[in-house]
């Protein structure tokens, strides 16, 4: 597979070695296939690439029609091939494109450029310019809480085997980017990435069995291998080297696999703790690992240099005997370090070290106890001339030991308040029958769950049999409590409500919490926070009014007084889409914050938000960078979580080079959210007044089309790939909440995953043309005019659309008519898709008009490239999932076939990875 770059391309020499690049791994797979495949094989897939590419760079619609003859004439053994050599190819120019963009960063800062927006340097370059000194910069991080959140959804298609494969060929071309090779060393080079590029082929695409909780736990820690545990003390080093302080820990992941039981059946006390566990023991090979290493490079002798007292008391409690380091202090005390270590992994996790410690010694306490023993190596450096050599392997030690504990990253706990209530419904009946807590009036229920509350009696009792849901989460609890006791609080820190929509759905988890003995009423006392997520718009919309009930009461502002008056905020990006379209749930969530600010502000109450956004721009997903530029004011303030899901994780942080760059532009934006004052901060009248009428037409439009016409589920389903996502093997958890079909029951994310699948990219934009088309109707010329002003001067007009203008780039109306064509009532799909079809092309033309540009993505000619040369390799893709989703729903023979089932299969992971934020 040659991939050739279009000729528009040729003038672009900052690109060529792109390019080059991906015509290496385009050729060395074609090579593969033609070796392991044969001749006939590869030459049908170079027919079908070639015309693809005609097709599109041409618009040859003989080459369409030519390519289209090809792709149904394919075998069932030929499709399958052809399937996965695209999709090969997709994962390739992938890791062609992340090399790209670390090259051109080190390009950049080779040339000693002006620094790159989005990075540190940036940021600070900006604050100096505006007179704000390192000592403020030093003042914002001494506070600073910042936590990308992994979550495991049923959007990660890729196989750790493939990723690791990838890995392997994005190190083998940075080698050949690094240093200048010798012909023999490129040679032995590109033998290596054709070795990998064949293991690749030769590796099972798909799982042939679903993914337990544990599976998407152990993929989630590969990360930490990569990325996190190595970046992150590389990152704050770099940044309190940068200014010249001490700075605290600022950057901590956190993560919801293991303790997400939203729906997912799966999610046990028993899963709970053997995650944290699977945590810890990740932490303590890293740590024993790097203390080996340390041992190894510490070796100073104290007959040539002076040491400090509490270093040799240290050395002198260690168990290392060994004649041979009587004068090595560091090496004995680091000895001891690792064996208290290994002591320590053995008591917590059962985990016995790789390397076994000289002798047994006294597990620590907790990891604080650790990390002290490792300042004494570094104060003893410090005060005897050798500063030089704490600043290595050590400093970046004691940083992880800072970041990570022993712990790893802190697991939340998440479920639905449905939940919740029946929960505690039960709790109360068994104890006071005839209480019926789920029949009172919201204020009836707070009456109830704050008597309970000024209490310590418990209302579960050991000698009851609770039903299977109750005992459940009771048993989380309790676990929670557990672990508390094993790895200390951090580990488990916060407590996050789906679907709240009252003041009760908080004071239930406050009840249960109670129950185990993590609120404490009698000291006013709370170990965990209790975090409300708003999902609806209707939730969004009240929430203001929820959390000013609830700071209103004082058994609960007592609470948070023991949690420093901070109270978290989730905002469901997700579901409020799903529920009301593209345009309202972004302007809903906006006006959520500007509330919560003025509320929190009125209380005297620290505001913390966690943005739950999507791979997609249709579940909150975009560039990171402006998207905390364009949160309104007052709402990030130094503090701010984001949960990272799907094959968006793997995308940001399977690299260690662009994981850093990714952690440092969440560091860079918060801090610019929070400290520089920005363009665009402050709309005017006009422009709140102007987004309420297009999010109000838009939302009409959107409700219209997708919960009030009749048999649009049936289209839905009909038109994508949602019943076969559900049965793909690539999550734990159910598709839908319910075992029904219902749009309202369906998880936002397989929502969204079917739409991007048949490229019409439905929830990222559906809405805006008919809001468009109503705003200036009802404004005139004035309209216009008005819409290019807030575009001009308001970020987070921008921003949207900036993310609006991408999914429209990746629609394909025609392929999506082609998907259409699998709904059998033909009435009903040109009934439906004619609206689409006609939405779509009223929200291009208004996307256009307001933005002046000529065509899509215009202003962003960077990633326009990208995709326009990305299509050809991935329309096969479609046009064959079509095909075989056609046979498959035909019924036997086909449907027994579990080649077609492989087929539409290889085809949703090839999709998602062509299209890369699919999710």
């Amino acid at each position: 597979m040659n991939a050739t770059p279009s000729q528009a391309d040729a003038g672009h020499d900052k690109d060529a070695p792109l390019f080059a690049d991906i015509r290496l791994l385009g050729r060395l797979l074609g090579d593969v296939i033609r070796d392991q495949e044969g001749a006939e094989v590869f030459d049908i897939v170079e027919r079908i690439r070639l015309l693809s590419i005609r097709f599109h760079r041409h618009d040859d619609q003989s080459a369409r029609a030519e390519l289209d003859a090809l792709l149904n004439g394919l075998t069932r053994e030929q499709t399958n091939l052809v399937v996965r050599a695209f999709s090969y190819f997709s994962h390739l120019a992938n890791i062609a494109e992340d090399q790209h963009h670390i090259r051109r960063a080190r390009a950049h800062a080779l040339a000693g450029s002006q620094p790159r927006e989005g990075g540190f340097a940036h940021a600070a370059a900006r604050a100096a310019g505006l007179g704000i000194g390192k000592e403020k910069l030093a003042g914002f991080f001494a506070t600073a809480d910042i936590a990308p959140v992994l979550t495991a959804h049923p959007t990660e298609v890729q196989r750790k085997s493939i990723l690791d494969r990838q890995w392997k060929i994005a190190s083998l071309l940075d080698a050949r980017d690094r240093l200048p090779l010798t012909p023999e060393e490129r040679e032995e080079n590109e033998e290596a990435l054709r070795r990998a590029v064949l293991i690749l082929w030769q590796t099972r695409m798909l799982r042939p069995a679903k993914l337990s909780v544990m599976d998407e736990v152990n993929n989630a820690l590969s990360y930490y291998d990569n990325t996190f545990l190595r970046a992150l003390p590389r990152l704050h080093n770099g940044i309190e080297d940068s200014l010249g302080a001490p700075l605290p820990a600022f950057l901590k992941p956190g993560s919801w696999i293991g303790g997400d039981r939203d729906g997912n059946p799966f999610v046990t006390a028993d899963i709970l703790k053997s995650a944290l566990n699977a945590q810890s023991r990740k932490a303590f090979a890293f740590y024993l690992e790097q203390t080996h290493q340390l041992g190894g490079e510490l070796s100073s002798s104290e007959l040539l240099v002076k040491i400090s007292p509490e270093l040799r008391d240290l050395a002198t409690r260690s168990p290392d005997r060994n004649p041979h380091r009587d004068d090595e202090p560091y090496r004995r005390a680091i000895a001891g370090i690792y064996a208290r270590l290994a002591a320590t992994a053995r008591e917590l996790d059962h985990m016995e070290a790789l390397r076994h410690p000289v002798a047994d010694a006294p597990p620590y306490a907790d990891s604080a106890e650790y990390a002290a023993e490792l300042d004494i190596l570094d104060r003893s450096l410090k005060e005897n001339g050798a500063a030089l050599m704490a600043r290595g392997r050590l400093r970046r030690l004691r940083r992880a030991a800072e970041l990570f504990g022993f712990h790893l990253a802190p697991l939340d706990l998440r479920q639905n308040s449905d939940v919740h209530l029946r929960t505690v419904h039960e709790l109360f009946e068994t104890a006071r029958p005839g209480t019926d807590y789920a029949g009172r009036s919201e204020e009836g229920r707070i009456a109830l769950l704050l008597a309970e509350l000024a209490t310590p009696r418990l209302l579960a009792s050991p000698y009851w049999n609770y039903s299977e849901e109750t005992a459940g989460e009771l048993a989380i609890f309790h676990a929670a409590r557990d672990m508390h006791r094993r790895y200390g609080r951090a580990a488990i820190q916060n407590v996050i409500i789906s679907k709240n929509e009252g003041v009760s759905d908080i004071l239930e988890v406050a009840l249960l919490l109670k129950e185990v003995g993590l609120l404490r009423p009698r000291e006013g006392e709370l170990d965990v926070n209790i975090v409300p997520l708003f999902e609806t718009i209707g939730d969004l919309e009240r929430c203001g009014a929820v959390m000013d009930r609830l700071f209103s009461l004082p058994a609960y502002q007592r609470l948070l007084e023991s949690r420093g008056r901070l109270q978290e905020v989730m905002l469901g990006y997700s579901d409020s889409n799903k529920d009301g379209g593209f345009l309202m749930s972004n302007w809903a969530l906006y006006r959520a914050e500007i509330t919560l600010v003025e509320v929190f502000r009125m209380r005297g109450m620290r505001l913390r938000l966690f943005h739950g956004r999507g791979g997609t721009v249709g579940r909150g997903g975009g560039p990171s960078y402006q998207a905390i530029l364009a949160q309104p004011p007052g709402a990030v303030q130094g503090a701010i979580r984001i949960t990272e899901q799907g094959e968006v994780i793997a995308s940001k942080y399977a690299n260690p080079e662009l994981g850093r760059r990714n952690l440092e532009v969440l560091v860079a934006a918060t801090l610019e959210a929070t400290l520089l004052p920005r363009e665009h901060d402050d709309p005017q009248p006009e422009c709140l007044a102007a987004m309420d009428e297009l999010a109000g037409h838009a939302f009409r439009a959107y409700r219209a089309l997708v919960y009030e016409t009749p048999d649009f589920e049936r289209y839905f389903w009909e038109s994508t790939v949602i019943g076969e996502i559900s049965r793909l093997n690539i999550g734990s958890r159910p598709a839908s909440r319910k075992k029904t079909t219902a749009i309202e029951d369906l998880r936002a994310i397989p929502w969204v995953f079917s739409w991007s699948q048949c490229r019409l990219m439905l929830p990222g934009w559906y809405g805006f043309g008919s809001a468009y088309r109503a705003f200036v109707e009802q404004h005139g010329d004035a309209g216009l005019p008005l819409l290019r002003g807030m575009h001009r001067d308001w970020g987070f007009f921008r921003t949207m659309l900036a993310n609006m203008d991408m999914l429209l780039a990746k629609t394909d109306i025609a392929l999506a008519e082609r998907y259409a064509g699998l709904v059998q009532d033909a009435a009903l799909r040109d009934a439906i898709f004619g609206r689409i079809k006609a939405e779509w092309q009223a929200t291009r033309d208004a996307l256009l008009a307001i933005t002046g540009q000529g065509a899509l993505l215009e202003a962003n000619p960077l990633l326009r490239r990208s995709m326009q040369n990305r299509y050809p390799y991935l329309d096969p893709l479609n046009h064959l999932q079509v095909e075989l989703l056609r046979r498959y729903r035909s019924g036997a023979p086909w449907s027994d076939d579990p080649r077609v089932q492989s087929g539409i299969h290889l085809t949703i992971n090839g999709v998602a990875a062509g299209l890369r934020n699919s999710g």
